[in-house]
């Protein structure tokens, strides 16, 4: 008996509840550039204190509210998404969040033509630099790079309500360099500025995630084996015949032992799932756990793997109805 693995994508559910109205949204940029000293710090070999130094936040705003647009578009659950090129503030107060007035969101919604706002109101990036050394006179280095940020959707029905994101992450290189530079200096590590940018597009990404329906790769199995059945489904498996496949596995469910039969439920539970019917999916991804449960000792990976799945599934079916409230499929 063996095992194939392979990689789905499943469409999950945003966690803003958007209204069928809203076809189209606009990204703006309502924060103030970081000034370059402010957040950016150095501990070196040989110095007891940390030293503030600077570090330029140039376009940095600009790149987080590009890639959100994009990344957003990409998911394609608007009907158009807009990106506003002018930043709105004009002011030099750093550290103030100033939302969005109800005249100001009139007055963009009426240029762009969107029905909604999705505005960063807040960024704040800070990078670490941490250098030392190893035995043997191995010098090393650590740069770590963090932001905070807060999103938040603007619509003439919310009614006084902005529904925000607020999102904070990390990034984390490190380097060793035993020719006696170190690492930063070395080119090992990224300058403080690529690491800002890298960070930025990935906390783009995430946000991306809350605001929108999107797409998620994760992970499945089938089990195969001599038996003729489960080998023939396995193959219709490969080739995304699954209605063939979900056949031949249910055939081999019904003529196996009843040991060999989790294997064949866990087989149909995934084939259903393939077929987007999740109902029948957790149905037999349930009876393959309780099989596997009675057949196995209780830290078998069969079992843990079954489990997995049927929580998986699960989530997927209480998710569903949001999802299709949000996308009408």
């Amino acid at each position: 008996m063996g095992i194939r693995h392979l990689n789905i994508d499943t469409r999950e559910p945003g966690q803003i509840d958007w209204s069928p109205n809203v076809l189209s949204v606009v990204v703006v940029n309502n924060v103030v550039q970081q000034p370059d000293h402010i957040g950016h710090d150095l501990l070196q070999l040989g110095h007891e204190t940390i030293k503030s130094v600077s570090a330029s936040s140039d376009s940095i705003a600009i790149i987080f509210t590009e890639a959100l647009a994009q990344f957003i578009d990409e998911e394609e659950h608007f009907q158009r998404v807009l990106y506003f090129h002018t930043p709105l503030r004009t002011d030099d107060n750093f550290f103030m969040e100033d939302p969005i007035s109800l005249a100001e969101m009139g007055a963009i919604l009426r240029e762009t033509g969107a029905n909604a706002i999705i505005s960063l109101d807040k960024l704040l990036i800070q990078t670490a630099l941490i250098e030392g050394m190893r035995q043997e006179n191995i010098l090393w280095g650590e740069l770590i790079a963090r932001i905070q940020c807060i999103v938040r959707i603007y619509k003439p029905t919310m009614e006084g309500i902005l529904p925000a994101v607020i999102y904070s992450d990390s990034l984390i290189w490190r380097g060793f360099d035993p020719s006696g530079m170190f690492p930063y200096d070395a080119g090992l590590l990224p300058t403080r500025e690529e690491a800002m940018r890298i960070l930025t597009i990935r906390a783009a990404e995430r946000v991306t995630q809350v605001l929108s329906p999107h797409w998620e790769t994760q992970t499945r199995w089938f089990y195969t084996s001599l038996n003729a059945r489960m080998r023939e489904g396995a193959t219709f498996a490969s080739g995304n015949q699954w209605d063939s496949a979900l056949e031949r596995w249910e055939a081999a469910f019904n003529s196996s032992r009843r040991r060999d039969r989790a294997k064949a439920a866990t087989n149909v539970a995934l084939a259903y799932e393939m077929m987007d019917d999740l109902e029948n999916a957790l149905e037999w991804a349930t009876l393959a756990h309780q099989l596997f449960e009675e057949h196995t000792s209780p830290n078998s990976l069969e079992r843990r793997r079954s489990l997995l799945h049927k929580n998986e599934l699960e989530r997927r079916l209480r998710n569903s109805t949001r999802l299709l409230d949000m996308t009408g499929f």
